[in-house]
């Protein structure tokens, strides 16, 4: 699977790398702020996207709102240290197919990826309000 990495943290961004690269997915692009995501998104069209919800410039629920505006089928798993139920459940509402909760384990990694593989993605309700 071809995967966007999102996260203003460069070792997380590194680690997340390193387990899907092993898990045999190839890494098409990275990037560190929400609208570095929606810009790489709508030129790389990859298969999937790990967005962080807490970054600079814009965060992970604007990012992903944008980014289902462009492509209501998105693959997205949201990724964060703050594992506010409130963020997540806004982030399930938007349309994020699954979480990572930082600090994650390659195994963790891989039954997310997983679930998404053999997740379909052919009904996305309509993202409220993409403009921002």
């Amino acid at each position: 699977m071809n995967v966007l990495v999102v996260d203003d943290s460069k070792a997380i961004r590194s680690k997340l790398k390193r387990y899907l690269e092993e898990l045999g997915h190839r890494v098409v692009g990275e990037g560190a702020s929400g609208r570095e995501a929606v810009d790489l998104f709508s030129k790389l069209r990859p298969e999937l996207v790990t967005l962080d919800i807490v970054m600079p410039d814009m965060d992970g629920l604007t990012a992903l709102r944008q980014i289902l505006a462009i492509d209501p089928g998105a693959k997205v798993i949201m990724v964060t240290s703050a594992a506010a139920v409130s963020n997540m459940m806004e982030a399930r509402e938007i349309g994020a197919m699954h979480f990572l909760i930082k600090p994650f384990t390659q195994p963790k990694v891989a039954e997310v990826m997983e679930q998404i593989a053999t997740a379909p993605r052919t009904e996305q309700k309509a993202p409220p309000s993409a403009a921002a």
